[in-house]
């Protein structure tokens, strides 16, 4: 019965008004659809079966869309926040967890392009080996004790000098993209002689002697992200790739890029409206005459519900990429926006899927139905920085003028 029900064909929402208002921006959005598809067509296979989608990982790659962020000047399409922003947010459509774990990987890719201080060789490096092969890159930095690293705190995987390199022994928890991962950005705990252990960053190529992922991840959101554990046993890394540490707490500075993240789970939820509209368009029980469900005020009301959510995320969110780009300057003025657009973004999207499941009904509840996924995905959300609490704090310090 539940097969009848899914007639929902990709694009079934249009992007955010106004976009695209620019030719790249449209450019983007078309290749984000035509991915989008080919990862709504395996998601349920890697969400059902916990395996990683190497099958669409293939298609990000030889589309050149995992080059996104990274400058022109090294092959790559220099793509801004908010152009890269309207590209996840279809990809999330297609599937969260594809959005999510690319989103962590563009993040990386920005930030190596734009940190001036990394050794130039390492940097041309790793930007193209992602322009030309199509190399992922994340960071590595939660641990089992440690809890997420943007709470503070010294890590227990350790980087001990031994002469002329560094030798590496831990255990990472939520390493996204870890089964594809060619570079990781490992942060540790630098021992070195006699001086007072510190927080240190590491370049780690990850096919390395001594590097072993622990397929760990089952859960029950977000399931192919790959964000399994990964083993250091004496890993041996050249004193060349220790990365210029930066200041504060990872993740604790937030800006346009951050926004990128929040856009996918707008993404889920806007897949979760659409199946829900569709449902509405579409059933037609008998008690109803033959008439559909979309008829009923009841139902009209919680897909206006939707609505709204939808439109107040998607306006504070991308009301605030469009700041940044055009004010970067006065960003410290209306940095707490940042923390606001993650927390609208997410839980919107949290509470668009329990509308659409309230229009579907028990019906959603079926795994051969993808409700039954964004409903699970969207949660994931509010674990990803800045949690609820930190963004909250945030923005009321910047209301009241507390430092």
């Amino acid at each position: 019965m539940t097969d009848t029900l899914i007639k929902t064909t990709f694009p079934a929402s249009l992007p955010p008004a106004p976009y695209p208002t620019t030719d790249r921006q449209a450019e983007i959005i078309e290749l984000a659809d035509r991915l989008a598809a080919i990862a709504a067509a395996n998601a349920d296979r890697h969400d059902r079966d916990n395996t990683f989608p190497f099958d669409t990982y293939d298609a990000l790659k030889e589309s050149g869309y995992l080059a996104l962020a990274v400058p022109e000047e090294f092959g790559g399409f220099g793509a801004t926040p908010l152009e890269l922003m309207l590209g996840q947010q279809r990809i999330g459509w297609g599937d969260g967890s594809v959005g999510l774990s690319s989103t962590m990987h563009h993040l990386q890719t920005a930030g190596v392009a734009s940190n001036m201080q990394w050794p130039p060789e390492l940097r041309e490096r790793v930007l193209r080996d992602v322009v030309e092969h199509g190399a992922l890159i994340n960071s590595i930095a939660s641990e089992p004790d440690l809890g997420s690293p943007s709470r503070g705190g010294l890590y227990k995987t350790t980087a001990t000098r031994d002469g002329d390199h560094w030798v590496i022994d831990g255990r990472k928890t939520f390493s996204t993209l870890s089964p594809a991962l060619t570079w990781g950005v490992v942060l540790l705990t630098v021992i070195d002689g006699d001086t007072e252990p510190t927080r240190g960053t590491f370049l780690v190529k990850m096919d390395s002697p001594g590097i072993r992922v622990d397929y760990t991840w089952d859960t029950m959101a977000m399931r192919a992200t790959g964000s399994n554990d990964v083993i250091f046993d004496h890993v041996i890394v050249p004193d060349g790739n220790r990365l210029p540490q930066a200041p504060g707490l990872p993740a604790g500075d937030l800006g346009p890029w951050n926004l990128i993240g929040s856009a996918v789970f707008l993404g889920i939820a806007t897949a979760a409206r659409d199946f829900a509209v569709d449902f509405a368009r579409n059933r037609r029980p008998t008690a109803q005459g033959g008439r559909a469900i979309a008829e009923l005020q009841t139902v009209q009301h919680r897909v206006a519900q939707m609505e709204l959510l939808l439109l107040q995320a998607n306006s504070v969110l991308y009301g605030t990429a469009e700041l940044a780009q055009r004010l970067p300057e006065e960003r410290k003025s209306f940095g707490w926006r940042f923390a606001a657009s993650k927390y609208v973004a997410t839980n919107n999207a949290i509470a668009v899927t329990d509308q659409a499941m309230r229009v579907v009904g028990s019906v959603g509840l079926f795994r051969s139905n993808p409700l039954e996924r964004y409903f699970r995905d969207v949660r994931a959300g509010t674990g990803n920085p800045p949690m609820d609490d930190v963004a909250l704090t945030t923005i009321g310090k910047s209301a009241l003028g507390v430092e």
